[in-house]
């Protein structure tokens, strides 16, 4: 749950700082905190980092192509269904082999 959150809060941050890169300074500081957030709690998770990243990548390419569909509208293509089906698989042989 903790890299559920940390992905949320990566995602979130990058989604404001680049509504804020459309005119709002408020966006663009809400981004800097958030992404400030992610590290803290990314980092708080206990794995060893070569570990973490590789769970982690995995968990943060499903939220952000959550958070793009729900804030941009964009649909994932075939090519990012499969590239993305080898991330996910990747991250549970690396979350289920430790």
């Amino acid at each position: 749950m903790i890299l559920v959150a940390a992905a949320a809060l990566e995602v979130g941050g990058d989604a404001l700082v680049r509504i804020g890169l459309r005119g709002s300074s408020y966006s663009l500081a809400a981004g800097a905190a958030t992404l400030f957030a992610y590290g803290i709690v990314v980092n708080k998770s206990g794995l060893d980092f070569n570990q973490l990243m590789g769970v982690y990548i995995a968990i943060f390419f499903l939220v952000s192509q959550v958070i793009s569909f729900v804030l941009f509208k964009q649909i994932p293509d075939d090519r990012m269904i499969v590239g993305g089906g080898f991330i996910v698989a990747g991250g549970l042989l690396i979350l289920l082999m430790t």
